[in-house]
């Protein structure tokens, strides 16, 4: 099949185009490299470009004629989203929409979404399921939501079939491709902690210790990198048969506490650092957890790395061997 795969040499796209060639896909990467590395697409087939130029991406599209679209390329950093919501709807609704209208001049009829759980906002129940009432917080989460409700609206009056997968906390790193985590700046909470206990920064920031939860800090479903990659490639299948669109929730069902994730990457790394507690940031629900019910009964998935530890222990070794990302 050919695949095109936008945001493909970022950390979740590249893991996944990767595992998608491997099958025997035809992929091509479109990314303007703004926040994906070209070491990360090595060996792949590579169109640099803006989402935002329609007039590109329409050329790409119609020279590469597509059978199926998996589209990461968004903006993705909360803070910058209630700091400059314009830019995120232009970028992840706007670009979105020109992606959408150039396959569908190419009559690619499957497309794959990377959603968030910021589509939910703060939760009234946990775990959160496809059913649980959306009310995100911030433009990052209502652009993510809003293009969810423009793939429906298209679904219904075309051809083309969907799935969006709303992620919870990816994590980890695919170690038999040497590929992980390389964000700039870097705002998750595994590889931050693993900077510190790496030297490269000065102490562990912990934000909130009086949530309603066990150990008073926030706790979050922590998903490894490469089951989310297998959810995409499951969810194509479903659509490649013919199967319905759907929405679908990638978690492990499993909450971690930021305290348990601290003194986890402390375990793994044989290292003790210093760990700051400081107030809480603004707009960070205490519980995040996923049910993933649907997901395992519709699209097959089985999560193969549910362990904390084995998802702290792959970003390890792979931040060890690059400790300033691709650049080493």
């Amino acid at each position: 099949m050919r695949i095109i795969v936008t945001g493909g040499a970022g950390y979740i796209g590249s893991v996944t185009a990767r595992m998608l060639a491997k099958s025997g896909n035809e992929i091509l990467i479109l990314d303007d490299l703004s926040k994906g590395h070209r070491e990360a697409v090595k060996g792949l087939d590579l169109a640099v470009a803006q989402i935002g130029d329609k007039n590109k991406v329409k050329q790409v599209c119609g020279e590469f004629a597509p059978q199926a679209c998996i589209h990461f390329a968004a903006k993705s950093l909360v803070a910058e989203s209630v700091e400059n919501p314009l830019a995120y709807f232009q970028a992840n609704l706007g670009g979105s929409m020109n992606i959408l209208e150039a396959l569908l001049g190419v009559e690619c009829k499957v497309f794959i979404f990377s959603s968030t759980a910021a589509v939910y906002g703060e939760p009234k129940d946990v775990p959160l399921t496809e059913d649980s009432e959306t009310r995100p917080l911030n433009p990052y989460g209502s652009s993510k939501l809003m293009f969810e409700q423009v793939l429906e609206q298209t679904a219904r009056a075309t051809e083309m079939k969907f799935v969006s997968l709303r992620y919870f906390n990816a994590a980890g790193a695919d170690l038999e491709n040497d590929l992980g985590e390389d964000h700039h700046p870097e705002t998750h909470l595994i590889p931050r902690v693993i900077a510190v206990a790496l030297g490269k920064e000065p102490c562990a920031n912990i934000y909130g210790t009086d949530y309603p939860t066990p150990d008073g800090t926030c706790v979050r479903d922590y998903i490894h990198v490469t089951d989310l990659a297998a959810a995409h490639a499951l969810a194509l299948e479903r659509l490649a048969r013919g199967g319905e669109s759907g929405i679908y929730n990638l978690g492990n069902e499993n909450g971690r506490s930021v305290r348990e994730v601290v003194e986890e990457v402390k375990k793994v790394s044989g290292r003790d650092f210093p760990v700051k507690e400081a107030p809480r940031r603004p707009g960070d629900p205490a519980v995040l957890v996923a049910s993933s019910k649907r997901a395992k009964a519709e699209l097959g998935w089985e999560p193969k790395h549910e362990s904390l530890e084995d998802i702290v222990r792959s970003a390890w070794e792979w931040h060890k061997r690059h400790p300033d990302g691709y650049l080493t």
